[in-house]
């Protein structure tokens, strides 16, 4: 069911606003550990609302200034949500998921390989090396994939054989629905297509669990099918910032790949995985204006992409750490409209078969579907 059927338009409200603004803990120990730098969802914490569970902005500038405090947890596990003194809401935090307490037979800490992401999708970054990253000129300015590899909580290159291993676990002990499989770019024409090959085929036959991939366009279309044939069953191209020159200020290296490549590689994605099942990030507060975010959305949804918009997070450590995040009614500028051209093209977040859309933690835009704008 839609959590837009079920929810109330102050909790869709509110979950806007949380992950605008962020949250301050009273007890930074509560329910599961929160997350800090790498690829993906960084310095959030999971936060179930109304039974939707997003991430929410706990370790940024913004979120230490929020108006919004989360009292610490009593025995079942839920907390109660202030604004400033007055209480408004009830909250509850996922628990840490049981997988993390193993270690492969090498000794490497299961937490170390994948994570839990939202309540159900485990997550993990294949390659934690980029040649994006590598490079100050060329780098991504909001990514903070080098900084949990340099913190020693990953690992820089996860074998296909630990991947299965802690899939497996994940899915026979934390009940998780589907995994994100995502990648730095290598220097290789394929941009990490291969590597996700590998991993995802060996996760396939460890566990049967739905798959998203993650990379940079290849070079070669045919990687598509290889891809799906590999047991990938939808796919993430990220744009990130949409506006030609938006992208060459924010991620200069990684606007070499041009916006034509992109429509391209969805077009051809499309015909592989189906309408739908091929989906975009798009960061919202890097300087594209909603109307922009909202034009290449249109020819991305008539594509069958479906595009997955968020807030932009200034993560601690990277040159955006200081960049102010959206405003809550800039969110809602764009994710009323975009709610609604998602469910009228028949394109809603849970149709997907896995991957960052289906699970929307990172952004409320599940929650607007086929709420007229």
């Amino acid at each position: 069911m839609q959590a837009s059927e079920t929810m109330s338009a102050s909790s869709r409200q509110l979950m806007t606003e949380l992950q605008s603004v962020g949250l301050r803990l009273e007890d930074p120990r509560a329910g599961a550990q929160s997350r800090r730098g790498g690829a993906g969802p960084s310095d959030h914490k999971a936060v179930t609302i109304d039974g939707v569970t997003i991430m929410v902005p706990v370790h940024t500038s913004t979120a230490w200034n929020s108006p919004f405090v989360a009292s610490a947890p009593d025995g079942s596990g839920r907390s109660a949500l202030k604004r400033g003194a007055i209480p408004i809401a009830d909250i509850s935090f996922p628990k840490a998921p049981r997988f993390y307490g193993l270690q492969t037979l090498d000794g490497i800490p299961y937490a170390q390989i994948a994570t839990l992401h939202g309540a159900d999708v485990l997550a993990t970054t294949v390659l934690q090396t980029c040649i994006r990253y590598e490079s100050r000129r060329k780098t991504c300015k909001f990514c903070a994939i080098g900084q949990s590899l340099a913190a020693g909580r990953t690992i820089a290159r996860k074998t296909p054989e630990q991947l299965a291993e802690v899939a497996r676990a994940a899915v026979l002990l934390d009940h998780v629905k589907h995994m994100v499989l995502t990648t730095g770019t290598p220097p290789t024409p394929d941009r990490g297509a291969s590597i996700l090959c590998d991993s995802a085929f060996a996760i396939r036959a460890a566990v049967d669990l739905p798959i998203q991939g993650q990379c940079e366009p290849p070079d070669d279309d045919r990687w598509f099918a290889r891809m799906r044939a590999a047991g990938i069953d939808s796919l993430g191209m990220h744009l990130e910032v949409v506006t030609p020159a938006v992208r060459e200020r924010m991620m200069p290296g990684k606007a070499s790949v041009p916006l034509s490549r992109y429509m391209g590689a969805f077009e051809a994605a499309v015909g592989v995985f189906g309408r739908g099942q091929v989906s975009t990030y798009i960061l919202a507060g890097l300087g594209d204006t909603a109307e922009s975010i909202l034009a290449i959305s249109r020819r991305l949804v008539d594509m069958g992409v479906y595009p997955f918009v968020v807030p932009f997070v200034p993560i601690s450590g990277t040159p955006l750490e200081d960049h102010p995040a959206p405003t809550p009614a800039f969110m809602r500028e764009i994710l009323a409209p975009l709610g609604a051209m998602v469910a009228a093209a028949g394109m809603r977040s849970a149709d997907i078969k896995a991957g960052c859309g289906k699970c929307g933690a990172c952004s409320s835009l599940s929650a607007y579907e086929g709420v007229p704008s």
